[in-house]
């Protein structure tokens, strides 16, 4: 699949990379996609972000994907629901922080000694976003494989990043608006 990847999607899939090695994260995730694809300049993804402006609140968004991962990775729906049980997830992130310290919730992160060698895994999470990044390129009959279908990807599956982006105004819809739609100005 990723011989059909544009330049600027495999620049994405390689920055990501980068991200988690940064990160000291286990694997690539969606998450690492997404600020690989901010740091994009003259793409047709890029351009979709600055459209929405979610290029110029980076800082935003990326203290939201930090708050998450300080609770373990719960959305603000299953957070309010386990509320709605009567479980206060800020004080239980309180609580493991105190015992263990800050950010001892993050998923997939690790300590100790770095990666020997080899290739960095993908999430399965990240897998599907490649997966669904070609179902759309295929939808839309496109030969290959941009930057702007892993962003679309990323808006339309379930969970925090997705939560995030609609926080930031970047849908699955506004993104199709932006590049192709309306008799309004596209991405070329």
């Amino acid at each position: 699949m990723f011989e059909r990847f544009t330049k600027d999607a495999r620049a994405v899939v390689e920055g990501a990379v980068g991200y988690s090695e940064r990160a000291g994260a286990e694997a690539v995730d969606e998450e690492h996609m997404f600020l690989a694809l901010l740091d994009r300049e003259g793409s047709r993804g890029s351009f979709a972000l600055a459209s929405l402006g979610a290029a110029e609140r980076r800082d935003s968004v990326e203290r939201a994907l930090a708050e998450t991962r300080r609770r373990g990775g719960l959305s603000r729906a299953e957070t309010e629901a386990l509320s709605g049980l009567g479980i206060d997830v800020s004080e239980i992130v309180s609580r493991v922080e105190e015992a263990h310290g800050a950010g001892a919730l993050e998923a997939g992160r690790r300590g100790g000694a770095g990666r020997r060698s080899g290739r960095r895994p993908f999430t399965q999470g990240a897998k599907e976003t490649l997966t669904q990044s070609l179902r759309l390129a295929l939808a839309r009959q496109d030969r290959h494989i941009g930057d702007e279908h892993l962003l679309m990807a990323l808006t339309v599956r379930p969970g925090v990043l997705a939560e995030v982006l609609a926080d930031h105004g970047v849908t699955y819809e506004t993104v199709t608006r932006v590049l192709y739609g309306d008799g309004e100005a596209k991405a070329g």
